[in-house]
């Protein structure tokens, strides 16, 4: 498939998965059309800085995380790291530090 029309093609995607439409993708569509999903790379610096810009505590980050505490001060001290969907989770609280702020109750 010419690159053009890969792109072309690739937007509407994009366009299809940003409606209301209902519609499913499976991963060998994205592959035919050359598209992949960005890999998540956070250092403990950027974990400390993120919870920093929600302005809470390690154990109110974790709770809000639904993690241990003690994983949040492993991720700061950098001898741990974030994994999976926590990982996406951070990326998307550092775009958006209050996207959460849903799950905190009066």
């Amino acid at each position: 498939m010419r690159k053009a029309m890969r792109e072309a093609i690739g937007g509407t995607v994009v366009d299809l998965l940003n409606s209301d439409l209902p519609v499913s993708f499976t991963k060998r569509d994205f592959d035919e059309l050359g598209y992949d999903f960005i890999e998540v790379e956070i250092t403990s610096e950027e974990i400390k800085a993120i919870r920093e810009k929600t302005r809470l505590s390690q154990a109110v980050f974790a709770k809000l995380l639904n993690v241990s505490p003690s994983s949040v001060r492993q991720w700061e001290q950098g001898k741990r790291i974030p994994t999976g969907s926590t990982k996406v989770l951070l990326d998307l609280l550092n775009k958006s530090p209050h996207i959460l702020d849903y799950r905190i109750k009066a």
